[in-house]
């Protein structure tokens, strides 16, 4: 990964231009689940309440409210029924930002491109009035890791390298949430460090998913994935998928997320020979690489059959990874940061049935 100087944006229009959110306001977040929501929101739930969509019929018994009886049926059969009617519940959305170094590389820069999906998706849950919340994880956070941020922000649990905004509901909240990856999403990642970002991520999942406070709903976790390792050299993002994965599992004691992984790449990163434009170096040649996250150094000449080496393990990385999320039931997106956020939502995240 080439490191970039990006300067961060410093308006909402710059992550969540107005023809964007316009575009966004046809289509809502969608979840595979039937999940029960808390408040009154714009889909079909779980619950049986009042709405003016008809469900079906139970027999009537003591305590019942009496003007839900439908009397036609009474005048025909001698029997008190209850009408039942779907109710239209809010759903919840959590989105957990990667701020990590790796994130700060790439042509285009991935932490824009991962702030920018952030807000649409977060926009899009606002409009539909369900609760949306999100996590930065992964940054040298000012105050420590351990201080309070505004707009009632403060870490899911003590002691971890990250900041949450707290559910909030309605368009009018749609200023507040960009405000807060503004704050967040461009602070300087924490020293490398080999251990680092597995565990940052595992830390980061288990304070979302894992809280007991957790939500039934959509969770979207926005990454590149680039973890390293551990030291029994298993991938390093297991842990934080398989406790993902226990937090959606129906039935168990986890909190019902429906999850989705969208792995953030910058164009190089999948293929380093593609034409990247902009000022991006060439990836071939006599090279210096460090790994942002780790600070490993090393010295390599790049060429034709590496490149092609490196292809075939990228391509293995990222179908391994896939392979994981799918065997327990999480959606993974490989997403180049070269496509458009409106193409990447209005698109791909709607024939994948995330949004509709």
């Amino acid at each position: 990964m080439i490191a970039t100087t990006v300067k961060p944006p410093a308006s909402i229009a710059e992550l969540l231009p107005p023809e964007l959110a316009a575009q966004l306001d046809a289509v809502d977040i969608l979840s595979r689940k039937l999940l029960t929501g808390k408040l009154q929101g714009e889909r079909r739930g779980k619950r049986r309440g009042r709405s003016v969509e008809f469900d079906d019929y139970r027999p009537y018994v003591p305590g019942d409210d009496l003007r839900h009886i439908d009397w036609n049926v009474l005048a025909r059969f001698d029997r008190f029924f209850i009408k039942l009617f779907q109710e239209e519940e809010d759903l919840s959305l959590d989105i957990m930002l990667d701020c990590s170094a790796s994130m700060h590389a790439g042509q285009p820069d991935k932490m824009l491109f991962a702030a920018r999906l952030a807000s649409a998706l977060g926009y899009l849950g606002l409009v539909h009035n369900n609760r949306v919340s999100i996590t930065c994880f992964g940054a040298r956070f000012p105050g420590g890791p351990t201080a309070a941020t505004a707009n009632s922000s403060a870490p899911a649990a003590a002691g971890l390298p990250l900041r949450r905004l707290e559910p909030v509901r309605g368009r009018r909240n749609t200023q507040r949430l960009v405000d807060f990856i503004l704050q967040h999403a461009f602070v300087p990642p924490p020293a490398a460090s080999r251990d680092a970002p597995a565990a940052m991520l595992d830390q980061a999942v288990r304070a979302v998913a894992g809280s007991p406070r957790g939500a039934k709903g959509v969770l979207v976790l926005i990454s590149d994935m680039l973890i390293p390792p551990g030291t029994t050299g298993t991938p390093g993002y297991q842990s934080a998928i398989r406790t993902l994965a226990a937090a959606g599992r129906k039935g168990g004691g986890g909190t019902g997320y429906d999850a989705y992984i969208l792995q953030t790449l910058a164009p190089a990163e999948l293929d380093p020979s593609a034409p990247s434009g902009g000022s991006m170096p060439s990836l071939v040649g006599d090279l210096r690489l460090t790994d942002a996250e780790t600070g490993r150094a090393a010295e390599l000449t790049v060429a034709g059959d590496l490149v092609a080496s490196y292809r075939k393990a990228v391509a293995a990385f990222n179908q391994s990874l896939s392979s994981f999320c799918t065997a327990r039931g999480i959606s993974h997106l490989t997403v180049p940061t070269d496509i458009e956020v409106a193409s990447l939502v209005l698109g791909l995240l709607r024939r994948r049935g995330m949004v509709g």
